[in-house]
């Protein structure tokens, strides 16, 4: 592809995700649906667009950061391919008219008219990620190769989970610039922000033990502000059907260098730290029961 960044292809029949399944699977399915860093040729980016914008709304490590959870009894669905691609956090129909040609019916949702639909229209700090419109057929195609089988492994995990244990628990894995929750004059916000979707998604229990687990830590915890949760949550949230969901979003001053999307000085001490939260999660078999 002239003059964009370069591309890892991904192989014919390979699954745009990673499945990692404990030998004793829980009750969890944890997900980091934005870590994937790998951009398929066809993607065919705006010339002149450098590696760092395209790459900028990644979840960096975070699939690593949660790679014990398996070891503790939760089952793993670890996206692939880099967010700028398919959001796989989006409704597969929150399509972007000023992206997309063809489009017809409801208007854009308002993220979606900022240019971070499900497949996005701007790069993490804002720069434009084509120079073209995208056919509605290229856009489903992807979307079709992408979202939907992922979405499809999450639902069997969920209800094999169910199955087995009565209920499903999952955990949406996120990180958020550091920039995103700055307060007045720069200072650091919320090392970590829990979303259950104003208390609809979960059982209070849940987020509870989650705030619990890392104000342990010594970490600063906010509740649904700025993120409440997005449409996996929203849509795995059922409560009363013994499905919970809570989305999780770490502070990525916490552990990364943000410049370069590697560790940064914290990594260990975040790692560390992220390890006692699941230990303390997953160890705790007491059943979070229906709303």
């Amino acid at each position: 592809m002239a003059d964009g960044p370069e591309h890892t292809a991904v192989e014919a029949g390979e699954a745009p995700f990673a499945v990692v399944m404990p030998p004793a699977a829980g009750r969890f399915v944890f997900a980091s649906p934005h870590s994937g860093d790998v951009y398929p040729a066809d993607m065919n980016t705006a010339p002149g667009l450098d590696v760092a914008s395209l790459r900028s709304a990644e979840d960096a490590l975070v699939d690593r950061l949660i790679a014990s959870g398996a070891e503790r009894g939760a089952a793993l669905l670890l996206g692939r391919l880099g967010r700028a691609y398919v959001d796989l956090n989006r409704d597969p129909d929150d399509l972007d008219p000023a992206l997309i040609e063809g489009l017809e019916g409801p208007t854009a949702s308002p993220r979606t008219t900022a240019g971070y639909g499900v497949i996005p229209r701007l790069t993490g700090d804002a720069r434009p990620l084509y120079g073209r419109r995208l056919g509605l057929g290229e856009a489903r195609a992807r979307i079709d190769r992408v979202h939907a089988p992922y979405h499809a492994a999450l639902a069997d995990l969920m209800a094999a989970a169910h199955d087995r244990h009565g209920e499903a628990v999952l955990v949406d894995w996120h990180s958020m610039p550091a920039r995103a929750t700055q307060g007045i004059g720069g200072a650091r916000g919320p090392d970590v922000v829990l979303g259950d979707r104003h208390g609809s998604s979960c059982a209070a229990a849940l987020t509870r033990r989650l705030r619990r687990a890392f104000e342990a830590l010594g970490w600063r915890v906010a509740l649904n502000q700025p993120y409440s949760g997005g449409w996996t949550t929203q849509r795995w949230g059922r409560p009363a059907e013994g499905f919970h969901a809570v989305q999780i979003e770490l502070n990525r001053a916490l552990y990364l260098d943000e410049a370069t999307l590697q560790p940064g000085l914290g990594w260990s001490r975040c790692a560390a730290g992220v390890a006692r939260v699941i230990d303390d999660l997953l160890g705790d078999g007491t059943p979070l029961g229906r709303a």
